[in-house]
Parts: structure tokens; sequence; C-alpha cells
């Protein structure tokens, strides 16, 4: 079927002929003869890169375009968001009925935003979490979307986003019911149980426009499904650098995916070793310059600088440890192809798009926090592994092996995973931590609601069609019971109505304990002196903060030294009589002792080397405290803690810079960040009114600053005072 032959807007089908689209795959044809263009609700489920985001474009681009409304595009990750995003941006050439350009628009954060503003875009790309926080905050432009988009739904059967998705759909079926629902995932077994649920039309197919040959490799040979052989040479460096290795002599490239960060930045240097030798000039020096960036992006530390060595070789890692300067490097790069050999770990394979001619499991198991330990990994995640093998446009065939170190395991192997079926979908809303969550928001957006009410919002679920209507009421009520305790909500006759601190919890986008922790703390803290330490450990003590350090054995002593150092700083005593909760108070120690560090002004090498935390979990750490933080202003504001609101709004500031206090005035000039704003402050220039009294030269001899910062910190306080005079 021919673009070109579409019902679809002119100028629509000119931009995606422009664009290299001039025939629709098979799955691609199923959504327009199933009624993509009908406004009929679909769920696509197909293996990676099967053309599911061309769909989407063409759906939101003809409603756009025809002058019928707006566009909400939903994806689980602020990186898959930022893909989709780009993808979606080339809707922006296209003109509207009314003359007017397309808007493209994305949000990712800001919970306490109501999003209001983002009503003036076309098409809007959200995180579900963002999309979760505009719907409890009633914004106006909701009534005007037409076309729901919702990528990688599968994910509903993870446990941390997976409750969050599947509130928001349940929300969208029930208010939006004129409106179309795209719902996008990988190929599940319990497809039409999914379809069901969303009212949908099910397009189900395994068709994937490279073909896929999955091989275990053994004893230096390949063996694959269709019974082809393949002998490969030992690199002396190990089977997974062999088999990763192997496919470059062909022009491909490879992708790792290791069980462990470590693993995988330890494979990438063991390619490293390997892969330099293969390149030409040319790709020599064009990895020297992608190695070179990597140096010049954000702070230089241990890890950056094993990345670049890594780089300079043609080979790098990814995992969530980088900065996402870097990972952003890192995938440009393979994508351009001066990366032979790339190592990652598997959330890279739900996140972006990142295909190689060769997939390599360099292990089938994975920590599991429920086993406590090593399990192995499920059908669907090796599914969705498999799915980064083969290029489009570059390669015929994309090829996945897996390892295997005797007959009997391949054997194992074969039958579990390469003939094996995804497991089911189910859904994880019968958890009571995201049940009253979800709850709360429910009652807290609504004028009031009964118990009839709640069990009709809560009926719209996956998990009420998964499960008896009576597991549904019972786990209502275990998480009403909850939220009237802690005094979240109350009960007038037969209508549940969230409190005023309820209702703040919510919209602050926080877990209901969460905001029970901080109003606890609140109560117990004194008046007078520093709370610092206090708070910290109260952010770090509090369900929402991720990725949590988990104290060591070994780091116990010298939490316990910290404690001793800042024992007037905490909210509360530390619990000497009672061991669970000594050991509790204690749990969060690893994770306050690096926002401490980060506060004070300590380097990302110095936090790496003392406390094992890479840069990418610290920047993830630190967003997770400063959105916590800035929740505990709101409550203490709430409860009328004047002081506690001072001091947290200070601390706030501290966590969003890394900075010690003397150093607020200055970050607060564009351009002045952690390190140039010590190096003025050494140089004497401890307040902004010295800055204003100096000239750009003085300034621009200030290391760190040079002339064009100098020059930019001058403009900004010639404005400001202007502005002061003006007014």
């Amino acid at each position: 079927m021919k673009i070109s032959s579409l019902p679809l807007p002119e100028s629509l089908v000119s931009a995606l002929e422009s664009q290299g689209y001039t025939d629709l795959y098979p799955p691609q044809e199923e959504c327009v003869e199933n009624g993509l263009f009908e406004g009929k609700n679909l769920l696509l489920t197909t293996p990676t890169a099967s053309g599911k985001t061309l769909v989407a474009i063409m759906a939101a681009g003809k409603i756009v375009l025809e002058g019928r409304g707006k566009v909400v595009y939903l994806t689980p990750l602020r990186a898959l968001a930022s893909e989709k995003f780009e993808d979606l941006k080339t809707l922006e050439a296209l003109k509207k009925e009314n003359g007017d350009n397309i808007r493209v628009l994305i949000s990712t954060g800001d919970y306490d935003s109501s999003g209001e503003s983002l009503g003036i875009g076309d098409v809007i790309v959200l995180t579900n979490e963002r999309f979760d926080s505009i719907l409890r905050h009633g914004v106006s432009w909701l009534d005007d979307v037409k076309l729901f988009v919702a990528d990688e739904v599968h994910l509903i059967g993870e446990s941390h986003r997976g409750p969050t998705l599947e509130m928001i759909l349940a929300r969208v079926l029930s208010l939006a019911r004129d409106a179309q629902t795209l719902a996008l995932s990988a190929t599940i077994t319990n497809s039409k149980d999914l379809a069901t649920w969303l009212g949908a039309k099910l397009i189900d197919t395994s068709w994937r426009p490279v073909k896929l040959l999955e091989g275990i490799l053994h004893y230096n040979e390949i063996r694959f499904a269709d019974a082809s052989l393949r002998k490969i040479t030992s690199t002396g460096r190990g089977v997974v650098i062999d088999a990763a290795v192997d496919i470059l002599k062909d022009g491909g490239q490879s992708l790792i995916f290791a069980e462990t960060r470590r693993r995988a930045v330890s494979l990438s240097g063991k390619a490293a070793e390997v892969v330099h030798r293969l390149l030409t000039p040319q790709e020599v020096v064009a990895s020297k310059k992608l190695a070179t960036e990597i140096l010049e992006a954000g702070e230089e530390t241990e890890l950056s600088r094993r990345l670049s060595q890594a780089v300079s070789q043609g080979v790098a890692f990814h995992h969530a440890g980088l900065s996402a300067e870097h990972r952003k490097i890192v995938e440009r790069g393979f994508r351009d192809r001066i990366l032979k050999i790339l190592a990652a770990t598997p959330t890279l394979a739900a996140g972006v798009n990142l295909p190689a001619r060769r997939v390599v499991l360099g292990s089938l198991y994975r920590y599991n926090a429920e086993y406590g330990g090593q399990a192995p990994i499920s059908v669907l995640d090796y599914k969705q592994m498999c799915g980064r093998a083969g290029r489009p446009k570059y390669d015929d065939t994309g090829e996945t092996i897996l390892i295997a170190n005797s007959d009997i395991e391949a054997e194992e192997i074969f039958y579990t995973y390469v003939k094996g079926k995804p497991e089911p979908i189910y859904s994880q809303l019968s958890n009571i931590p995201p049940l009253r969550t979800h709850l709360l928001a429910a009652i807290a957006s609504l004028p009031g609601v009964d118990m009839k009410d709640i069990e009709e919002i809560f009926l719209k679920t996956l998990f009420a069609a998964q499960n008896r209507r009576a597991t549904v009421s019972s786990r209502i009520n275990s998480a009403l019971e909850y939220l009237l305790i802690e005094k979240l909500i109350e009960k007038r006759g037969e209508r549940f109505i969230a409190t005023e601190f309820g209702r703040r919890v919510s919209m602050l986008y926080i877990d209901p304990a969460t905001g029970v922790t901080f109003r606890k703390a609140i109560h117990r803290a004194g008046r007078g002196g520093s709370h610092v330490t206090g708070l910290l450990h109260i952010i770090a003590s509090s369900p929402d903060f991720t990725p949590q350090f988990s104290l060591r054995s070994k780091e116990l002593d010298n939490a316990n030294l910290f404690a001793e150092d800042h024992m007037t700083e905490f909210l509360e005593p530390i619990p000497q009589d009672n061991y669970d909760r000594y050991t509790k108070f204690f749990e969060p120690f690893r994770s306050l002792q690096v926002l401490h560090a980060w506060i004070n002004e300590w380097n990302e090498d110095r936090i790496l080397e003392q406390y094992d935390v890479e840069p990418g979990d610290l920047h993830r750490a630190v967003d997770s405290a400063e959105w916590l933080c800035y929740s505990f202003t709101e409550i203490a504001k709430l409860m009328g803690r004047s002081d506690l609101y001072g001091e947290a709004s200070e601390l706030r500031l501290r966590i969003e810079s890394g900075i010690k206090s003397e150093l607020l005035p200055l970050v607060r000039l564009e351009a002045i960040g952690r390190v140039r704003a010590r190096e003025l402050y050494r140089a004497g220039y401890t307040e902004v009114s010295k800055l204003a009294a100096t000239s750009v030269e003085s300034l621009a001899r200030v290391p760190k600053i040079g002339m064009k910062v100098a020059a930019k910190i001058k403009q900004q306080l010639e404005g400001s005072q202007h502005w002061r005079s003006a007014k």
C-alpha cells in the first residue's frame, strides 16, 4: 500500500515521502484497514522497529491538519519522550487549516505545574507520570484531545511504572469516550485480553522489516535456529567479545547486553583492545573526536575518562550511571556507525532506538530484588533485546546470540528463549502503595465521591478486568483505611473528600506515605538551629526517593561517626533502645551522605570513590531530592512552619546546584554553576555587588570564566540594574 494512496492531507503525504516513506509495512497496512483513520481504537503489538511510530505520526498529522483536535503522545521514559518528540517535530513544517504551523511540545517533569500552558500545542509529548499529574490538575484543554497514543503499553506489567500507565488509560477510557486510543506494544501472550480491556481492535503480528536469526554460541560455533552454522575466531578476550567482534569483519555493529553496569564497562574495555586494530584511519580520527566531546561535556570524572578512552578506540558502554550528555554522545556515535561495539545494560532495550546487526547477550541472569539475588530474565525481556537486532535500511538480517556452556544448557536456552513465548501481562495495581496513591488522586480530583463512584473508576482498570470484583473491593477498602487513618481523606456521610493535606500531597505527585513521613517530621522538628542534615535524612528516607543507595555493612562505622557529628541537626533523636528502629534510621545513610557531600561541593570523582555512586545515579538522586525538598517546603507552608519552609527552600537551591550556602547569590546568574561560582568566590567576588563593580577584563581573568562568560555576567547585571531604576 502506497502512502500516496492514503486518505491523508497532501502536505502530510509530501512530508513523509520526502523522508523516504513511500510504502507501508504490513502492520501499518493492517492498522489502516482496521480503522486507523476512522477513529477506531487500536492495539498494535509488533516487534521493535516494525514501524509503530509512523502509524502514530500519520494518525496525529491527519487529526491536527484537518482541525479535529489535539494529540497526546505518552511514553514511559524521558529518553523515549525526547526521541518521539524529535520524530514528531517533522510535523511542525506543516500548516493547519488556519494557516498556522503545527506546534509540537514536550513536558516530562515539574509535576506541581498544572500544564495549562501546554494547551497551545497541537501534539503534546508527555511521560506517563507527567500526564497523570495533568489529569489531577484538570486542565481545560483535555477535552480537545482526539487521539491518545500510548507507547510501550506492555510495561503495564512492570511493578514501578505499570500502575500509573494503567490508571491514566483507565481515566482516558472513562473520560474521553469520543477520543481515539492508539496503544503500541511489544508482542505479548495475552494481547487479546489487553485489547478487550482497551476496547480496541488487535493488530498482533510477528512481522519485522529485518529478518531475525537467533543463535546459540557454543564451542566457537554459532548454531542458528534455521540450522545454519557459523564458526568464529577467538579473540582471547572471552566468548562474548568473540561473538561481538566477529560481525565487524562483515561491516556490521554489535550491541552487547550485560547483566550489570560494571560488566558493561569491563566488556567495553576488553572489546576496545581488539576493535582499535580494526579501525580505518578515518574511523580513528572520528573516534578520537568523539572521545574529546565526552571529556568536554560536563564534569570530567574517572567514569567519563574511562568512557572517553573506550570511545577513542571505537567502543563504548551505556548505562543509567552515565550523565545525560554522555549518553547522547554515545547514542549519536553508534547511530553514525563511528562506534562499532556498544556494551549496555538491558534498560537500553526498552529505551532509545539503537539497532545493531548483531545483539549478544552476555548473560541470561539479572539481579532481581524480589528473589534477593540473580534470577533468569523473562522471555519478554529477551524478545525486547532481540528487537534491537537488525538495522533497517542497512541490514537484510539481524542476529541475536546467546552463550551456552554445555550441550544441555544450549538445548534449554533454545527451547526456553528462542522457541519460548513472552509471558502474559498482569496488572500491578493490586499492590497497596500504588493503589493508595491513585485512589487519593481520584478522590482529590473530584468534588466528593462515594464508594460506588470509586468502584466505577477502578472497575475500568486492567486490575478489575483480571480479578474478581470482591478482590478489587477488598484492596480498595485497605487503601481507603490507610488514607482515612492518616487524615489524607475524610468521610462526610457516604462521600469521601480529600483533606487540604491530602489534596496538596496528591497535587505534589508524591506517595501519600511520603507526605505522611514529611508531616510527622515537621511535627517533631524543634525551632531554632540548623536542620540541614535532618532534612536530607527525611528526604532520603521517603518512599519516593530514587535511586536508593543501600548502606553496606562496611559503611556502618562511618555512618555512626557522621551521625554523631550532626546529631543536633536531625529531626528526631537517634533511636538507641530499639534495634529495628535503629536499623531503619540508618538505612538511608549512604543516600544521605551522598547528598550531604554534594551540597558541600564534593566533585563527582570524590563521591564515586567514597560512596561508589556514579555520576548518572548521582544526578538522578539530586533531581529526586530537589523535587522532594520542594514538596517538603510546600507541606511545611501548609502546616504554618515558616521557619522550616525558609530553611528547606534554601536547601532546595543548594541541592539543585550542589553548593554551600555562601554561593547561592552567585549561582542565580545564568551560566554560573557550582564550579564557576566557587572560582569567583575564591577570587574575592563574594557578592553580586562586587561583580557589578568590576570590569569584564578582570572577571575574564578568573579561572573557568573567560571573556564570553564575563560579558554575559555583566550584561545580566546591567539589565537588572536598568530594570530596578526603571521600576
